[in-house]
């Protein structure tokens, strides 16, 4: 029994230090199209709940070379973009590092509050509506991975934080980023990766792509609880995990909050979960904008990796609906 958990706790390190072959965010196995952001003005009721959000990004330790943080479709117009009425929303990208980006603790929480602008600021833009960047990349850079937070929490890396925030206006910003070597173009960096303790994302149109996001269950939690916001009762939420086949979560109707928690196992420690968002065939909800969050029973929020920790959780038989 002894060499049996050796071995499991030998797997779960390499699972950690395997190179994250790609780093878009959202990534291609969350089958997220855009993350969105609303100006401070829009109502709760567009899906967005707090106007902003953050994303940590992970370099790793032996990492040296310069790198960049790439945005897609920054400004506020146009095809991808949500309009309500006149286009007059700005928002802001404000890369930051140095001590305390990260470790500090208002920003490990749900809501961006408190000191969340956290750390050292290394660049900022703020965009409105200008065709230039229209269903263009933007790229902030170069880095040097020195200027983050060295965290040895990770096996040893570097984190900068981005916070995007919609400055004004009430109009909705969808946008994608990617953390790359080349300013020009998408090419990822080995081992590095990209999370967020709250993600506010579109969902497809299409009711036949499920999207997925993945927290982190670390060997201290024993229980987790969902919290998400104006699903719209767009069908159901499903968490799928190394022995857990398909529990229902409860999802939010229009405009209001909705929870519920599931027991972890102990095999469930150490891995990521699942979760999945199912679209309602009939009638089909466009243009559904909604924010997710997970706490464990210290009311902490858990990380959603974009390349999710150990890969995809997978259940050894056909997973079905409880």
């Amino acid at each position: 029994m002894k060499l049996l958990v050796k071995i499991m706790l030998a797997f779960v390190g390499i699972c950690w230090a395997l190179p994250a072959l790609s780093q878009p965010v959202p990534n291609e196995v969350e089958n997220i199209p855009y993350l969105v952001m609303f100006g401070k003005n829009a109502d709760g009721s567009w899906g967005d709940f707090y106007h902003k959000q953050i994303f940590f990004f992970q370099i790793p330790k032996d990492y040296k070379k310069p790198f960049y943080i790439r945005v897609f479709d920054p400004d506020c117009g146009g095809e991808i973009d949500e309009q309500n009425g006149d286009w007059d929303t700005q928002t802001s990208f404000s890369v930051y590092g140095g001590k305390g980006c990260y470790t500090d603790p208002d920003v490990q929480q749900p809501e961006p509050k408190g000191n969340y602008k956290s750390g050292n600021l290394l660049a900022t833009k703020t965009f409105g509506v200008d065709p230039k960047y229209d269903q263009k990349w933007y790229t902030f850079g170069p880095f040097n991975p020195t200027a983050g937070e060295y965290v040895e929490q990770f096996g040893g890396c570097y984190i900068f934080k981005v916070i995007s925030e919609g400055i004004s206006g009430d109009d909705g910003n969808l946008y994608r980023y990617y953390l790359s070597t080349d300013p020009e173009n998408n090419k990822p960096i080995e081992g590095g990766n990209a999370f967020t303790f709250c993600y506010t994302f579109r969902l497809w149109d299409d009711p036949n792509q499920v999207s997925h996001i993945f927290p982190y269950v670390d060997d201290r939690t024993i229980k987790v609880t969902q919290r998400n916001w104006d699903w719209d009762d767009d069908g159901f939420i499903r968490i799928v995990s190394v022995v857990r086949s398909g529990d229902l979560a409860v999802a939010s109707g229009q405009s209001e909050w909705k929870e519920s928690s599931l027991a972890i196992s102990p095999e469930e420690k150490n891995h990521s979960l699942d979760i999945q968002m199912i679209k309602r065939k009939n009638p089909p909800v466009k243009h559904n904008n909604v924010v997710i969050y997970v706490l464990n029973q210290y009311n902490e929020a858990l990380k959603f990796y974009a390349n999710p920790i150990g890969g995809v959780p997978k259940t050894k038989h056909e997973i079905g609906v409880k």
